[in-house]
């Protein structure tokens, strides 16, 4: 199915040019000469790379049916990381290298949200915020704190954090899952 460009929307997934992406962002321009533009983010899934696109506003897009599917993180082993969807109980397993840098975020009963393409799995999406549990840090170190201090503190996951020096081990707190950074303490 075709659309006119002006009518995209952040989170479709189009095929522009042999190449299947996700409009991560779009911006509408209007030049002071000519027709108005339609500049648009768009993330690859066969390359995995984000690029910027401008469209003119009369130009077709072909938009892809893809499938949102929440998915419960269950338990990883050495064949992936398996995933129950909560509607059927079926279990799904995406293999590491799918899955990424997001291992480090992924407890018990996390509930993600998968993209599927023709039947196979493109994007995972973490939830804004994880609460996750300090299990290691150094005591804190009191003196000038004029500046926000803070020290390293291991989390359940493994990852390793920059948290202010009041938090503990056994200190349950959120973490980013944009930028992997201390947001508060839960």
């Amino acid at each position: 199915m075709a659309i006119v460009a002006t009518n995209l929307k952040k989170g479709q997934c189009i095929n522009y040019k042999g190449e299947t992406g996700i409009v991560l962002g779009l911006e509408h321009r209007t030049p002071g000469k000519g027709n108005a533009l339609i500049m648009a983010t768009i993330r690859s899934f066969q390359s995995g790379k984000t690029k910027d696109i401008r469209f003119a506003s009369s130009d077709k897009v072909e938009i892809v049916n893809a499938e949102r599917q929440k998915l419960e993180f269950s338990y990883a082993d050495q064949t992936g990381y398996h995933f129950m969807d909560t509607t059927t109980y079926d279990t799904i397993t995406l293999n590491e290298e799918f899955v990424g840098d997001a291992k480090h975020l992924l407890v018990d009963a996390l509930e993600v949200e998968v993209l599927f393409l023709e039947g196979k799995p493109v994007t995972l999406e973490l939830p804004s915020n994880i609460e996750l549990q300090i299990t290691e840090s150094a005591p804190g170190v009191k003196g000038d704190t004029a500046t926000a201090a803070t020290k390293e503190a291991t989390l359940e996951t493994g990852l390793i954090v920059q948290v202010p020096l009041f938090i503990n081990p056994g200190d349950r707190v959120k973490i980013s899952s944009e930028d992997r950074k201390y947001v508060g303490r839960v």
